[in-house]
């Protein structure tokens, strides 16, 4: 395929503004050569690439129940996106797995290397109506379908509520109250929360409840407005906070972290439903000490949420069994028994609409006093903000916030503002390396 015409099609290709007839011809030249499929009662394998834990059990109960269709789990480390490396550096050798999970955020890069499969092409939008509506949405670009969703992460906040007793502090339901909670408990020793330079993720989380709008794309341009309006506000909040020393700096979910949450020094983390099983883990000590409170909101009242985390079974387009592979992504991720050893492993918020209760989750409900946890969760996802998208190359975005954040903390020469705007010329430049037609909002 020449340039021109990879240019052309990357940008429209990367996320919304793709479909099935605009990655026809691209990629290694023998895409006119459809697989047929596995015959009747042939015995296939199916390769899986995936890091969850636990899912071996749930694999292993489809190998049970299909004896023709086995899949084969191969694990992955997730370790500084080391999987993506290896799923990319295979799609480019022409030897990806059958499947592989990929993180939400993840997708619209592997559409640049035109590696995954259209499943709307296979059928999958008839089992739409079995999975969360915004999760759905997330691997959904037009009319193309390029992963069944799996599980999310809807954020909230856990605290120390005999802390937050002790010392006479309300539990935040606004930033503003945040800000003032921060204070209270600098006057008791302690610090509220870490603003962790490093975890883009979380921060995007952040400019997702603001409003903010990162990427959107109208016919083959992408914008990127990594500065924008609502982004700027949340940059501007945490370094006010970061300047006057109301919350540290270090990394999250680290060593030096785990021990101020085990010692009380850390009172409280912004997390995702899946952070109970790493406070569980980290600082046993505290058992029935914690409970979980919505996200703060930006208005009084409001119900603003949004989702840190969550993944899906994507299929890559070399499989040379699609209709198979499409048949296992709905079923691991759908299939109320199939559901619950994913819950039981510690996969995430299922995507499945149906199967599970909210508090088949809650395993460590006296670890947070008797709460019924599951329940923040549950509302959590029911209000995350759909109009949020995902832009190509996640992975650089989030390393270069992590650069230029902690640049930032350390020089007080620095604005966030300016690591916005620094970012946000960086993007630019990146997508347009990659071919993409790009404008900057």
């Amino acid at each position: 395929m020449n340039d021109i015409r990879r240019r052309t099609l990357l940008g429209g290709a990367a996320a919304a503004g793709l479909s099935g007839s605009v990655l026809a011809g691209c990629g290694d030249g023998d895409d006119g050569d459809k697989p047929e499929g596995r015959k009747k009662g042939e015995k296939i394998s199916l390769t899986f690439w995936t890091w969850v834990p636990g899912i071996e059990k749930a694999v292993a109960l489809w190998n049970e129940k299909h004896p023709e269709v086995q899949v084969k789990v191969e694990k992955v480390s997730p370790v500084d996106g080391a999987q993506y490396a290896k799923m990319h550096a295979a799609i480019k050798a022409g030897n990806p797995p059958d499947l592989g999970q990929i993180e939400y955020p993840n997708v619209p890069g592997f559409l640049l290397d035109n590696g995954l499969l259209d499943l709307a092409e296979h059928g999958v939008k008839e089992s739409e109506s079995k999975f969360t509506g915004w999760q759905w949405k997330q691997s959904v670009f037009e009319d193309s379908v390029f992963a069944v969703p799996q599980a999310s992460g809807p954020m909230g906040l856990f605290v120390r509520k005999d802390l937050f007793d002790k010392w006479k502090i309300d539990v935040p339901q606004t930033w503003d109250a945040y800000e003032a909670a921060a204070r209270k408990m600098r006057d008791e020793g302690a610090y509220i929360e870490t603003f962790a330079p490093t975890n883009g993720n979380r921060f995007a989380g952040y400019a997702w409840q603001a409003g903010a709008q990162w990427f959107r794309i109208k016919g083959d341009t992408w914008t990127v407005t990594l500065d924008d309006g609502p982004t700027r506000k949340v940059a501007d909040y945490w370094e006010h906070l970061v300047r006057e020393k109301l919350v540290l700096t270090e990394p999250d979910r680290q060593n030096a972290w785990y021990k101020h949450i085990q010692t009380g020094k850390i009172t409280a983390w912004l997390g995702a439903s899946w952070g109970d099983a790493l406070l569980v883990g980290n600082a046993p000590k505290t058992k029935g000490k914690w409970r979980v409170a919505p996200l703060p909101q930006w208005k009084k009242g409001g119900n603003v949420h949004v989702n840190w985390g969550g993944s899906t079974t994507a299929v890559f387009k070399k499989t040379e069994y699609p209709e198979d592979a499409r048949e296992f992504a709905v079923w691991l991720n759908s299939d109320p028994e199939s559901v619950q050893l994913l819950i039981k492993g510690g996969a995430g918020w299922p995507a499945a609409k149906e199967g599970w209760e909210p508090s088949d989750t809650e395993s460590a409900r006296d670890f947070f006093g008797g709460q019924h946890y599951s329940e923040v969760f549950a509302a959590a996802d029911k209000a995350v903000d759909t109009s949020w998208q995902w832009g190509p190359q996640m992975d650089t975005v989030y390393q270069r916030l992590g650069d230029a954040f902690t640049d930032a903390v350390s020089d007080k020469g620095t604005s966030f503002r300016e690591v916005l705007k620094k970012v946000q010329r960086q993007t630019v430049e990146d997508l347009k390396g990659k071919g993409l037609k790009v404008s900057s909002g």
